[in-house]
Order: structure tokens, then sequence, then C-alpha cells
């Protein structure tokens, strides 16, 4: 268990519901569209670590995006573990492990 009660080995589930404990409540009041926006600001501020190659600034920044994504899921009722099972048998569209799908060629 980590410092902050999370358990490691909980997932991606254990993960949501403790974002939901520490911000829900204030993110649902916000409303979808706002938690959207400031989702979409965190994403904004890890291209800009990922542009810059602030290595050390990746890891907190990846956790933001990750903690404002599984909030604004959960605030419309997605529960993002059900939600990554899109994913459990390979690539949904050919269903392979690595993807076998035809990649788009560069213009």
């Amino acid at each position: 268990m980590s410092p902050a009660g999370i358990d490691p080995s909980g997932g991606l589930k254990a993960f949501q519901l403790q974002i939901e404990r520490i911000y829900l409540a204030r993110d649902r009041a916000r409303g979808w569209e706002r938690t959207f926006t400031w989702f979409v600001e965190e994403v904004g501020e890890l291209a800009r670590a990922l542009h810059r190659g602030d290595e050390a600034g990746l890891e907190g920044e990846f956790a933001d995006v990750a903690a404002w994504l599984v909030t604004l899921a959960s605030i419309r009722g997605v529960d993002m573990e059900r939600a990554a099972d899109k994913y459990a048998g390979g690539c949904p569209r050919c269903g392979k492990i690595p993807c076998a799908c035809p990649t788009p060629s560069s213009a």
C-alpha cells in the first residue's frame, strides 16, 4: 500500500477509486464540460513536457493526465477498468497482438 492509500496491485480500478475519493465531489460540481477543459489543458502540459524533453517532469504530467481522464470517466459513469477491456483480446479491429492492421501511408 502506498502512503496515499493506493494498493498498487489494484490497478486501474484502484486508481479510479482513489481519484474519486480525492476529487469527485468537486469535479462533479464543476461539471463534465469544464472538467474536460481541465483534462485538455493537462494534455497540453504533457505535450509541452514531451516536446521540451523534460524527462524529470514526464511522470508527473502523465499522472495528471491519467487523474483527469479517470475523474472525467467517473463523472460520466464510466468504469475505466471495464472500458480498458476493449483491448483485452488485442487490437479491437484485427484482434491480433501485436496489431496487424495495415498502417496508413505517410503523405
